[in-house]
């Protein structure tokens, strides 16, 4: 079973655990346009291994793959985020499949779901909490 946690809650894993780490499932063109976590200020960066692969987004069939040759082991405690969290716990399902035990999915992702305005990024989510950012 994967653990849908906050992103605050990820966040402080990030700076406290030295095992936790962030991978961004997103597509390029997400990462490009709307911009990455910025983990500088907890020693870490995000890895970036789309689960689908733009412009199809057909599953990545290698993303267990990439995953290990990102140096991820099973003894990583691996938080995955997407644009609001339904990817990500698919990415975090087929690790925990591919024996990755300590997966995460961090709930409303980057930028949760739409606010009153059909606006991304402001009602829930990692951009919303105010956690650190950049555009890529």
């Amino acid at each position: 079973m994967v653990d849908n946690v906050p992103p605050r809650q990820t966040w402080e894993a990030l700076q406290s655990d030295p095992a936790a780490q962030l991978v961004d499932v997103r597509t390029d063109a997400e990462w490009n346009f709307v911009g990455v976590p910025d983990l500088a200020s907890a020693g870490k960066q995000v890895v970036l291994i789309p689960w689908q692969l733009y412009p199809t987004m057909e599953v990545n069939t290698a993303f267990a793959e990439n995953l290990k040759k990102a140096g991820f082991t099973p003894d990583h405690h691996i938080h995955f985020l997407c644009r609001s969290g339904v990817r990500s716990l698919a990415a975090a399902q087929a690790a925990l499949a591919a024996g990755f035990a300590n997966v995460y999915n961090v709930a409303d992702g980057f930028e949760g779901p739409v606010n009153s305005d059909g606006h991304r990024g402001q009602a829930a989510g990692w951009k919303a909490d105010g956690l650190p950012w950049r555009q890529k």
